[in-house]
């Protein structure tokens, strides 16, 4: 007599596990014209970086020259990252269909006033205004940090512009897969509703304030005018920022499927969690 006895219940979740990981595997999420820029950005930031380690490794005094105006061969290098980011700092100033409307906020056009009242939450903005001040907080503390390496001669200013080009990789990474300061500190739903979106550059350009040429403090004196111009506007009009009273950021309203590379990458991480578990 043949006797059928249940698969144990470790195989089941083996195969269930291993089914749930094929069927994230195959997601593919549309890669719109959002998608396709931040993957160029990714790209193109992370060429730089390879370029710029290059340069120090075979002759860093050649990047130190440079960032203080002097020709050399370096120079083509530092020339095309300071026309990027210039550039596209400055298109930041104006509506653009081709930018994330993480950014695009801040424009009157893109505000849709979500139920009758168009009011913010008392309380929405107290938690925001302790996440905004968290995020500066720890920003400014691990910079203290990086100026404290510089000052003391432990890095020089070849090492402070690698590492503002390793921020800007690492923007494009958190835009597109994982962000720390989203999953930690300011608990947003996705970047389109993220407080500190234009905050990005100044970010990035922390460390080449250390360096005083006109190289360095014109893209960083860029990136604060951003700055400045967003947190004017959300002085101004907070209910641009936030969903709950501006119906453009709700999901039902997203075309830019960004959020999508960040969900798989989760649920990546989450099955092979639990397989491992």
């Amino acid at each position: 007599m043949l006797v059928i006895t249940p698969a144990p219940v470790s195989i089941i979740k083996a195969v269930t596990i291993t089914k749930k990981l094929d069927n994230i595997t195959n997601e593919k999420p549309v890669r719109t014209a959002v998608v396709r820029l931040y993957f160029v950005k990714l790209v193109a930031r992370g060429a730089l970086l390879a370029a710029a380690v290059a340069v120090y490794i075979l002759d860093r005094s050649l990047l130190i020259e440079g960032l203080y105006g002097g020709l050399n061969g370096a120079t083509w290098l530092l020339g095309l990252i300071w026309f990027l980011f210039a550039a596209e700092m400055l298109l930041r100033f104006f509506p653009s269909k081709y930018e994330s409307m993480g950014s695009q906020k801040q424009f009157s056009d893109n505000f849709a006033a979500a139920g009758r009242t168009i009011t913010l939450n008392a309380g929405i903005k107290r938690k925001q205004a302790r996440a905004v001040i968290l995020v500066a907080s720890a920003w400014i503390v691990l910079n203290a940090g990086v100026g404290g390496l510089y000052f003391t001669g432990i890095i020089d200013e070849g090492g402070l512009l690698i590492i503002s080009l390793f921020y800007a990789v690492s923007d494009a990474v958190c835009i597109l897969f994982y962000c720390p300061f989203q999953s930690l500190i300011m608990k947003n739903r996705c970047c389109i509703d993220c407080r500190i979106y234009n905050w990005d550059f100044l970010m990035m350009f922390t460390p080449l304030l250390f360096i005083f040429s006109w190289y360095t403090l014109s893209l960083a004196g860029i990136a604060l005018l951003l700055l400045v111009r967003w947190e004017t506007a959300c002085a101004a009009n907070p209910e641009r920022f936030y969903e709950h009273t501006n119906q453009n950021l709700a999901c039902s309203r997203c075309s830019e499927n960004l959020c999508k590379y960040k969900q798989t990458t989760k649920k990546r991480g989450e099955s092979q969690y639990e397989h491992n578990g």
